[in-house]
């Protein structure tokens, strides 16, 4: 398990890690064992806590139940629920207390400070990616390093081993040179182009939009004018999701790498000149594991 993978990492960074299911104790125990899981799994066999965070995936019981033909329920089993449950009889005594999957952030007075969710049941964000959106250090990994005449970067993804549905960030970090920025978003207002990163279109992955920092505002003398820029090191994150239909699964069952292809565009300015717009390729080649979707969903 990834979350496994990355115990000693949050426990450095100051963070427990805990998980609950609505299996029993003996279950858990025989799982932890055969995992060999060090951190906690608590059992919440009556789901009441699951109920109490209002995760329960209702969804399986109206799947099947009088109304399971009805196009709009069909609809969202087909979102919300592992084939595998409709599969195999042997699974139906789910209905009663499977919660959507997701993480918590909660802090030492007992409050959710974050969640991490995600509506298809085929897609789970990483424990590596909420890592890093949650400002946890990562040490970067199959890192591509680049210098320009006005910056250097380093860009690297949260995670180099992906499955079907994986939702993970590529993440770049900037430092402009001495006396050198680069423009921010509401830049483009006053015809400059903002610093991102643009991944090329592909069957087998989608991108949200980049997510960038808090920036500051620049006060450009030659032309009088205020700008939104970033002077200082700063990250940007844009996560990429691995497409999970049944039919891009098919396609993926005998494919062990996977290739992100893009470019890094920005422009920068020092006190005096604005250089032209620079935009430098960048690729991410990640292993892929295809998920046993009946396996994970059995536990």
């Amino acid at each position: 398990m990834e979350l496994q993978d990355r115990v000693e990492e949050l426990q450095s960074a100051g963070i427990g890690v805990a998980a609950i299911s609505y299996d029993s104790k003996e279950t858990l125990a025989t799982f932890a064992e055969r995992r060999n899981i060090t951190f906690p799994l608590l059992s919440d066999d009556d789901s009441s806590t699951i109920k109490e965070y209002g995760i329960l995936n209702t969804v399986v019981a109206e799947g099947l139940g009088p109304n399971g033909n009805d196009p709009e329920v069909v609809a969202d089993v087909h979102r919300y629920v592992a084939a595998a449950v409709f599969d195999s009889p042997g699974l139906r005594r789910m209905i009663n207390g499977t919660p959507f999957p997701g993480t918590f952030m909660i802090d030492k007075d007992s409050r959710v400070k974050s969640r991490f969710f995600e509506e298809f049941y085929r897609e789970r964000v990483t424990t590596s990616n909420v890592m890093l959106k949650s400002g946890i250090g990562l040490s970067p990994i199959a890192a591509v390093e680049g210098n320009t005449a006005q910056l250097k970067f380093t860009a690297y993804p949260s995670d180099t081993v992906i499955t079907n549905g994986s939702r993970f960030s590529l993440a770049v970090d900037i430092e402009p040179n001495s006396k050198m920025h680069v423009y921010a978003p509401g830049a483009e207002e006053k015809g400059y182009r903002v610093v991102e990163l643009n991944m090329a279109p592909s069957d087998y992955f989608r991108f949200e939009a980049v997510e960038f920092p808090e920036s500051e505002i620049y006060y450009f003398e030659p032309l009088d004018e205020y700008v939104p820029v970033f002077q200082k090191p700063f990250t940007i994150l844009q996560e990429a999701i691995v497409e999970a239909s049944a039919e891009i699964e098919k396609e993926l069952e005998n494919i062990d790498v996977l290739t992100l292809s893009g470019t890094l565009d920005y422009q920068a300015c020092d006190d005096a000149i604005c250089y032209l717009p620079v935009s430098v390729p960048v690729s991410f080649t990640l292993e892929f594991q295809t998920l046993d979707y009946e396996r994970s969903i059995s536990r």
